[in-house]
């Protein structure tokens, strides 16, 4: 390993995590990098900093796991074509911390501890999709920046955080960049995270803790089961229940998750009471581009998405105060 840089030779072959071993044993399995110029035959790198990670991605350009339940499943049989960076000793990343602006949610905080946290009723529509994210398993290791960085269209997580008009934190050895949620996730599996960064943490502004929130999901059963569609909403009022301000986004009906300015706007100065459902129309669901799959039909979607939108923000109203 001569001609390997000090912080690969310091990160190379660091022992399986106990609660980890037979993921790491199957991953040091299929480990066949590319890494010729490394002068190894197959790199696993497991760092214990944000800077020893930051470092060893931008000198590997390797592949990043952290609680590996979409990472092993995409595998299949096929072996590893680049290095992989385990970052499952990062503690830096992970957890809750609070600032006079936003909440932050660590890049590695799991599903489980999301549900277990004690956080402001704001966020009741994304305890209620961290439940939905596969089972208890899945729950337990799979984390937040791993479903964002998936990019999945049908990532349970995704409506939540964009009705909490969320950003994302990346780091690399240039520094740390932030963008909104909405504009991170380009598509279908697609992102706007370069090669070299990490995503560290999610950010959710504070002016949205006391909000009336929600999460509805529509699968073809009720646990364990890919979305047909969802629906997460928040909404803003004042002491007299005048909509300040409206988030709601959807999930599963196009590309990528996506928020509803058109009703969102509608929404705004209107007071919330019962029957409010009733005010969202199919013009308000124009941008939605459901495909017809296994699972639905594009029509079907569509309707299903109206249905769930207006039965959100009735459960808003009913959360008011």
């Amino acid at each position: 390993m001569h001609n390997v840089s000090p912080v690969i030779q310091r990160l190379w072959r660091q022992p399986a995590p106990n609660d980890l071993n037979w993921q790491w044993i199957e991953l040091r399995t299929k480990v066949k990098a590319v890494a010729g110029a490394q002068g190894v035959d197959s790199l696993f790198l497991r760092p214990t900093t944000l800077e020893e990670a930051v470092r060893a991605l931008s000198e590997s350009r390797g592949t990043i796991l952290s609680g590996g339940t979409d990472f092993f499943p995409g595998l299949v049989d096929r072996p590893m074509t680049s290095p992989v960076i385990d970052i499952s000793n990062v503690t830096e990343i992970k957890g809750f911390r609070t600032t006079a602006e936003h909440i932050h949610i660590g890049g590695r905080t799991t599903w489980s501890e999301i549900v277990a946290a004690v956080l402001p009723r704001g966020f009741a529509g994304l305890r209620a999709a961290a439940r939905e994210v596969g089972g208890v398993q899945i729950q337990n290791l799979g984390t937040i920046a791993g479903n964002l960085c998936n990019a999945s269209p049908a990532a349970d997580g995704v409506p939540a955080l964009l009705a909490l008009d969320a950003q994302v934190v990346l780091a690399s050895v240039a520094g740390t960049r932030s963008m909104p949620l909405g504009e991170f996730l380009v598509g279908n599996r697609e992102t706007m995270r370069r090669p070299d960064e990490i995503l560290t943490s999610v950010a959710i502004p504070r002016r949205l803790e006391n909000s009336a929130s929600t999460f509805l999901k529509l699968g073809s059963r009720r646990y364990l089961v890919i979305s047909i569609a969802m629906v997460a909403a928040n909404l803003v009022t004042d002491g007299s229940r005048r909509i300040s301000e409206a988030l709601i986004a959807v999930g599963a009906c196009s590309a990528r998750a996506q928020r509803l300015p058109v009703l969102e706007g509608a929404l705004a100065g209107e007071i919330a009471r019962p029957g409010i459902g009733k005010s969202v129309k199919p013009e308000h669901l124009r941008s939605l581009l459901p495909l017809d799959d296994v699972r639905a039909t594009s029509a079907y979607r569509r309707e299903a998405a109206q249905v769930l939108v207006r039965r959100a923000l009735e459960a808003c109203v009913e959360k008011l105060p």
